[in-house]
């Protein structure tokens, strides 16, 4: 499981419900946070040496880059450099489009993903008619990191990033796309915050059916296995974020050897 930082989690969370006998390491490149801030040859020449130096070390039979940035930007390279198999995150327009009445969806993101052509070609593929809303925030995965860290964020800095998401014309926005994996970590403030109610759409459960569509069910009465995490920088390992980790399942923390290699550097 990688990300750039915490928002991997959501994605964990639902892959351990269906597969909690596997063994997850998840993998957050702190130390590169936030991804869409990285120019991306950079990002991309980051997240290729990062996935080498990891794949050997651990061998593992599937990565889920559990990160839309990356994922739009390195995913292609990675399928093309490495034989494991990678199962990518990208904003689920098309399930959204799909389930919306009003035909009003609002897809938010950070400011790189929704700037992203490969974010507006998946609009021109998937919108059935709907008028899709882009919004891009520059805060919000920063303020849902620090909330899991135990700073916790203020409302009105949260509902500044999701307000533009409410588009009320000849109709109103009634799905909105979460298309970042911090997100939902502020799931419950968001639709406390929301100018309406509407369905917010999380694409960790159908990440987690295409896992178990690539590596099969969980067999039957087999144990669950334990949970690490690896960070490249480590920084404000705190006890609050040591807990939350604990709640979903993270038990062994450890630093990433080499990761302040040249090639690796941010």
């Amino acid at each position: 499981m990688f990300d750039s930082g915490l928002g991997g989690l959501t994605v964990y969370r639902e892959i351990n419900k269906a597969r909690p006998d596997a063994r997850f390491v998840y993998v957050a490149d702190d130390a590169g946070f936030p991804y869409g801030a990285m120019e991306q040859g950079r990002l991309a020449t980051r997240v290729l040496a990062l996935m080498e130096h990891l794949i050997e070390a651990h061998d593992p039979d599937l990565i889920v880059i559990a990160c839309n940035t990356a994922s739009t930007i390195v995913l292609p390279s990675l399928r093309a450099r490495f034989e494991v198999p990678f199962v990518g995150t990208v904003p689920a327009i098309k399930p959204a489009c799909a389930a919306s009445r009003t035909k009003r969806v609002s897809v938010l993101g950070t400011q790189a993903t929704v700037q992203r052509e490969y974010t507006r070609a998946l609009i021109r593929e998937f919108a059935a008619g709907c008028e899709v809303t882009l919004v891009g925030s520059a805060r919000l995965a920063a303020l849902a990191e620090a909330e899991l860290r135990g700073g916790p964020a203020e409302d009105a800095a949260i509902a500044a990033e999701l307000i533009p998401c409410f588009v009320e014309n000849a109709a109103r926005t009634d799905t909105i796309v979460l298309a970042c994996t911090h997100y939902p970590l502020l799931i419950d403030r968001l639709e406390r915050l929301a100018s309406w109610p509407v369905r917010f759409i999380d694409p960790a459960p159908a990440i987690a059916r295409r896992v178990v569509g690539l590596l099969g069910p969980a067999e039957a009465g087999a144990p669950s296995a334990a949970a690490s995490a690896m960070f490249t920088a480590g920084r404000d390992l705190s006890a609050a974020l040591l807990a939350a980790l604990s709640r979903f399942g993270v038990g062994e923390i450890a630093a990433i050897e080499a990761f302040d290699t040249p090639s690796l550097s941010a």
